[in-house]
C-alpha cells in the first residue's frame, strides 16, 4: 500500500495529478472549488477526492482557507515575480508589457483548472486573504506603470485612463475559460497584441512579440 508517511496509509492508490500529497490535495481542491463551489466543498470531500483520510489532509493544510490561499498564490506569484524583474530591465516598455501579459495569460490558460474564477469568491474580501489582495494589487500596479510608459510614447493619440485596462484585459481570459470550457488557443497572442493597440502603440507587433517572448522565457520563474 502506498504511504503518505508514518501512520498515514492511503485509502486507495494514488489517482490525482501531482508528485506529492500536497500537490494532489491542491489538484483535487482546485477541481472541486471551481466546479462545485468553495462553499459547497468540505475538506472531507477534498480528502475523498485524493483518496486519503481527512486527518492526513490536515497534516498538510490546517483549514480549508489555507488550501484556497495556496491555490490563489499559484496564480499571482509567478507573474508578480516576473513583473518585479521586468520593472528594472532596460527593454522598451512595450516589450516588457507584452512579455508580462503573454506570460500571465499563458499561465492562467495552462492550469488544469480555471483558478482565476476563484477571484470572484466573496471570501476573498475577508482579512484572511488580505495578503493575496495586496500581491494582486502590486501586480496590477506593475501593469499600470508599464502601460503608462507606453501611453507616454504614444503621445496625443492616447486615451486618458487607458493604463487601467491592460490588467483587466489579461484577466478576461478567466471568463473566456469559463464560457468556452477551455482556454482559446489564440488568447496568448491576441490579448497582448490588443493591449498594445489599445494603448495606441504603433510599432511592429511582430518584432515586439519576438523580443517579448524571448524576454519572458529568459526571466520567467521556474
Amino acid at each position: 500500500m502506498t504511504q503518505l508517511g508514518p501512520g498515514r496509509p492511503r485509502l486507495e492508490p494514488r489517482r490525482r495529478a501531482g508528485q506529492t500529497p500536497r500537490a494532489e490535495i491542491l489538484d483535487a481542491a482546485a477541481e472541486l472549488f471551481t466546479n462545485h463551489g468553495y462553499g459547497n466543498t468540505s475538506t472531507r470531500a477534498v480528502a475523498d477526492a485524493v483518496g486519503i483520510r481527512q486527518a492526513s489532509l490536515y497534516h498538510h493544510f490546517a483549514a480549508k482557507d489555507d488550501i484556497l490561499d495556496a491555490l490563489l498564490a499559484e496564480t499571482v506569484t509567478p507573474p508578480l515575480e516576473l513583473a518585479r524583474t521586468l520593472a528594472d530591465r532596460p527593454e522598451p516598455a512595450a516589450v516588457r508589457l507584452y512579455a508580462l501579459a503573454w506570460f500571465d495569460v499563458s499561465q492562467l490558460c495552462s492550469g488544469r483548472w480555471n483558478l482565476g474564477a476563484l477571484y470572484l469568491l466573496p471570501e476573498l474580501r475577508s482579512e484572511r486573504f488580505a495578503r493575496f489582495r495586496e500581491r494582486r494589487d502590486e501586480l496590477r500596479g506593475h501593469y499600470e506603470t508599464l502601460a503608462a510608459a507606453v501611453l507616454a510614447e504614444a503621445g496625443a493619440g492616447a486615451v486618458a485612463g487607458a493604463e487601467l485596462l491592460p490588467f483587466r484585459l489579461v484577466e478576461s481570459i478567466i471568463n473566456m475559460r469559463s464560457d468556452e470550457g477551455a482556454a482559446p488557443e489564440y488568447a496568448g497572442r491576441l490579448i497582448p497584441d490588443a493591449i498594445l493597440r489599445l494603448l495606441c502603440w504603433s510599432g511592429s507587433l511582430a518584432e515586439t512579440r519576438v523580443a517579448a517572448l524571448e524576454l519572458a522565457r529568459r526571466f520567467a520563474p521556474e
